[in-house]
């Protein structure tokens, strides 16, 4: 059986602050998630009126997927000590996904949710995110404990934070 996914009431809480910012100031979002597997995307959907804030969401799970649909350079991908899950790699995952989806800011995601996995210097809990604006791209290191889903859980709500900051930064350019 295959479990079901819920959120919280603060991630929930956190996608309907998202998702009212985004209508209010007119800005869009897009998500390109891989130890996620789409569930930033997933939480900010479950609020009625979404698709007015979120253009759309890639789960780029997979390495070819990473450089063939969002254009992460495979000397990122390939090169010792950076990889999949580093800053790099967050912040072409995020330019991709906005120029891809045509959104004003998007995050992403990418990074070791465990049990297994964890790479010389990257524990298990290991995740980038990145958030690409019209204005900048920033990398954002974050170290997570717990369990597989416990890491998931505490990267979607920080990926959530991130945009909700993201769209409030974008509307202050305009």
């Amino acid at each position: 059986m295959v479990p079901s996914v819920t959120f919280d009431g603060e991630t929930l809480d956190a996608c309907e602050a998202l998702v009212a910012a985004c209508r209010s100031l007119g800005v869009t979002v897009g998500t390109a998630e891989s130890c996620t597997g789409g569930l930033v995307a997933s939480a900010i959907t479950s609020i009625p009126g979404s698709s007015q804030a979120i253009r759309g969401g890639i789960v780029s799970y997979a390495i070819p997927v990473k450089h063939e649909v969002l254009g992460v350079p495979n000397g990122i991908l390939d090169a010792p000590g950076v990889g999949a899950v580093s800053s790099e790699c967050a912040a072409a995952m995020a330019e991709g996904a906005r120029r891809l989806l045509a959104c004003d800011v998007a995050v992403s995601v990418t990074g070791i949710a465990g049990p297994g996995g964890e790479e010389p210097g990257k524990p298990v809990g290991t995740v980038w995110m990145g958030l690409a604006t019209p204005v900048i791209t920033r990398t954002f290191p974050n170290l997570f404990e717990g369990d597989r889903a416990q890491v998931r859980a505490y990267a979607v709500r920080r990926a959530l934070d991130l945009l909700l900051w993201g769209v409030r930064t974008t509307a202050e350019k305009d």
